[in-house]
């Protein structure tokens, strides 16, 4: 991360807003574990069941964060395959039944989540509260 933000208040800035975009991204993607099993699921999932308007929300979540990203300074070759995970994330998970079940599994903020955090070079374990 040192290489990426020589200012150390820049630094203390970005870290802040990565911690909260990895909030958003466990929120709506991994913030309930099923018990007795490894599936873990989150508001995107749940959001799903509602047709059109659930995948909508998710998708201006995870806009959301492309959207910060870009703010953070990513170039478009790491914000283009983020959008692709969002695309997919809303088409496939539009179809009922199979789309659910899909949302377990693929989750798009998470993968949006490592993109940038592999950016800057950050381990999640960074991001904790000390």
């Amino acid at each position: 991360m040192d290489k990426r933000f020589a200012d150390p208040i820049e630094k203390v800035e970005a870290l802040r807003r990565l911690r909260r975009l990895a909030a958003i991204a466990r929120l709506m993607d991994t913030a309930v574990r099923i018990p007795g099993t490894g599936i873990r699921f989150g508001a995107d999932s749940v959001f799903g069941l509602i047709p059109v308007i659930g995948d909508a929300g998710g998708a201006l979540v995870g806009l959301y964060i492309v959207n910060e990203a870009r703010r953070l300074g990513l170039p478009s070759a790491k914000l283009v395959p983020m959008l692709g995970n969002i695309a997919v994330d809303s088409v496939l998970g539009s179809v009922p039944l199979a789309g659910d079940v899909f949302d377990l599994f693929f989750k798009s903020h998470r993968r949006n989540l490592q993109i940038i955090l592999d950016h800057f070079g950050v381990h999640p374990d960074e991001l904790r509260e000390r």
